[in-house]
């Protein structure tokens, strides 16, 4: 078997492991082998790329890259695990556009390097790639690749909270602006094709696309900021598969095409989840309220009706179904261990507790699922919005823990809402709803949240952490008040 051969294996078996890795990740149960799977893949990917180097030019780390290989992907991996132990679940979304970022960079760099070092490059696959393909990969992952960089830092840094949208850019005049880079990108596209390889148009493609991504990005609001960290994966992914045919690499274009399209998807399940169009997300900035929906999503509070832990607690001992709906306030909280207590304690009873996952909740799709997992919920008790959704009428008590455009009986309600059309857990359908939240703040829609208002709805004010801690009190009190 040649170095060439063993290679090419060692490739399809990471493309198959990250194909497997990818498809796991779509249940609870079997994401965290998934994620895996995927980490052995693209271990196995740069075992390959080292083989096929040594076959290349032999183990001399001196007179090539194998050096800079080995010690890039010993940081590099020695970076990931610190990353993965130390950046908390609220945090989680940024990390992942940090993630999309380098990937971007990567991409970028990849291309560049090719662009301009052709004659000290080889690769491989050079004999099956066409010059006119190759150029226009190269123009691919350049693009796209300077704007997921760029635009990733930017999503990073607002849901960081370093940076706000610019007042200037909160007008139609930011769509001129973008234009302008676009038609900036596309004439250093033409001059870069046309002229053999010229690197003024390269450079010009590179700075125009880079802000380009800065400009786009930053007139978003952070409401729908997850979504554009979902389409930027898809970018990441994009921009890999185009350098994938700019160096030959079968592996870089199939995990690229994977990685883009799963990106696709999460997109569309976000904008749908929503009740958010792309366009919409992309030209539209944040949440617009139309002087039609103004008058109905603002207003102050009339009818809100707030209880003790011990009230809530009450109730919760004397149902027999409860279902408990977390959202952000959750996760900033930290709150999911003491949750989990305080339905080992209502189990313990004899109650049936199950969790209302909502597609968006918390700032990205499964970070609920990621959250609860952490704090060892049976998978069993995840229920999806669809199953659950008809089980609501026949539950005893609903604890919604920091959610709340989620639950907003608005988006089926009111037509005039910003909210409407959009899916939501229909939990003002149980026979009692008790809300945990600091204070009476609006979710990311701007807008009141008529769930609070309704008369089998109560608010318990509190940190969900504290509020948590004092029901498991509550509720052992109670049970020891029983024994006895």
């Amino acid at each position: 078997m040649t170095i060439t051969t063993l290679k090419y294996l060692i490739d399809l078996i990471a493309v198959l492991l990250l194909a497997l890795g990818i498809k796991g990740l779509s249940k609870v149960r079997s994401a965290r082998e998934a994620n895996r799977l995927a980490a052995v893949a693209m271990a196995l990917a740069v075992v390959g790329l080292l083989i096929n180097s040594y076959g290349t030019s032999g183990i001399s780390i001196f007179q090539d890259a194998w050096l800079w290989m080995v010690v890039g992907s010993v940081v590099g991996g020695a970076l990931g695990i610190a990353i993965a132990k130390t950046v908390p679940m609220t945090a989680m979304p940024e990390t992942v556009a940090l993630f999309n970022g380098c990937g971007g960079m990567s991409s970028l760099l990849v291309a560049l390097a090719y662009a301009l070092f052709p004659d000290q490059i080889s690769s491989a696959g050079d004999e099956n790639i066409n010059q006119v393909v190759r150029a226009g990969s190269i123009v691919i992952s350049v693009f796209v690749g300077a704007i997921t960089f760029t635009g990733s830092v930017i999503a990073m840094a607002k849901l960081q909270g370093w940076l706000s949208t610019p007042k200037w850019l909160q007008n139609k005049f930011r769509h001129f602006i973008n234009i302008a880079l676009a038609v900036s990108s596309l004439i250093g596209t033409i001059e870069f094709l046309t002229s053999d390889g010229s690197a003024s148009g390269l450079w010009l493609l590179v700075s125009s696309a880079s802000i380009l991504g800065i400009g786009v990005t930053l007139s978003i609001g952070g409401a729908d900021m997850p979504v554009v960290i979902s389409l930027l994966n898809s970018y990441s992914g994009v921009a890999a598969a185009a350098a994938g045919f700019v160096v030959g690499s079968q592996l870089l274009i199939v995990a690229g095409a994977m990685v883009g399209a799963a990106g696709l998807i999460l997109t569309q399940v976000m904008c749908k989840g929503m009740n958010r169009s792309l366009v919409a997300v992309l030209f539209g900035g944040a949440f617009g309220m139309s002087a039609s929906s103004t008058s109905s999503g603002s207003g102050e509070y009339v009818n809100i009706t707030s209880c003790s832990a011990e009230e809530c607690a009450l109730t919760l001992e004397a149902a027999e179904r409860v279902v408990i709906v977390p959202g952000y306030g959750l996760a900033v909280a930290q709150a999911q261990h003491t949750l989990r207590e305080v339905t080992k304690v209502l189990e313990a009873k004899g109650i049936e507790v199950n969790y209302a996952i909502h597609p968006v909740a918390g700032r990205m799709p499964g970070h609920m699922n990621v959250l609860l997992a952490e704090a060892d919920v049976p998978y069993e008790q995840l229920k999806e919005m669809d199953s659950i959704n008809p089980e609501f009428p026949a539950t005893d008590v609903v604890l919604v823990l920091g959610a709340n455009d989620v639950v907003n009986p608005q988006a089926k309600n009111d037509k005039t809402s910003p909210l409407y059309g959009m899916p939501v857990l229909d939990v003002q359908e149980a026979r009692t709803v008790f809300v945990v939240k600091r204070g009476m703040n609006a979710g990311y829609s701007g807008i009141k949240n008529d769930l609070f208002e309704l008369d089998n709805t109560s608010m318990v004010f509190g940190d969900a952490k504290k509020v948590l801690g004092d029901l498991l009190v509550e509720l052992k009190e109670l049970g020891v008040d029983l024994k006895g």
